[in-house]
């Protein structure tokens, strides 16, 4: 059996433009029936979650309020690539502004489609090596962290109990865990 075939787009409206992303309604038509749709798509820049792990082998995590779950999270330094700015680059700067904490060397362990039914963009996750404190916490926004320390081997234990809820964190920690050369 063949996969099926890309639905063309006869009308694109944008919708809404919020400051993280923007809303899109496309008119597509399915090419099994010709029936035209109306889809929706989030027009958002690709992401970045970052790995860091210290010489002594502990994760640095941030605890931070998220509004659509409306809890504070244990999760792993992340946010939106800049426009000009490379993944990896994100991914130090959001290291040093949510912790204080900066990398001896990040490496890229792979990417995501946090949600291709809806979003267009992709999360990169990283492993940052030799981290250390270099400075305080830099939130910008309205991000508010706090840092805490827990041993890598700890991970799978911090998800299975539910302290680690956020799916991106959790796919980041598993790119970590298929690539078993990296520590």
């Amino acid at each position: 059996m063949s996969p099926p075939d890309p639905w063309p787009v006869d009308e694109e409206e944008h919708l809404l433009h919020c400051r993280v992303f923007d809303v899109h309604r496309d008119r597509a038509r399915s090419p099994r029936t010709g029936d035209p749709h109306d889809v929706y798509r989030i027009e958002t820049p690709d992401w970045v979650n970052v790995i860091p792990l210290t010489p002594d082998g502990e994760v640095v995590f941030v605890r931070q309020f998220r509004h659509g779950s409306r809890e504070v999270t244990l999760e792993i330094p992340g946010g939106m690539v800049d426009p000009g700015e490379t993944p990896a680059e994100a991914a130090g700067r959001e290291l040093r502004e949510e912790t204080g904490f900066a990398a001896g060397r990040i490496d890229h362990l792979g990417h995501v489609r946090p949600n291709p039914a809806l979003f267009t963009n992709r999360c990169h996750s990283f492993i940052a090596h030799d981290v250390r404190r270099v400075g305080e916490i830099e939130n910008v926004g309205a991000e508010e962290t706090t840092v805490e320390l827990h041993a890598l081997a700890e991970v799978p234990r911090l998800v299975r109990e539910g302290a680690i809820t956020h799916a991106l964190v959790v796919a980041a920690f598993h790119w970590h865990g298929l690539r078993g050369d990296v520590t």
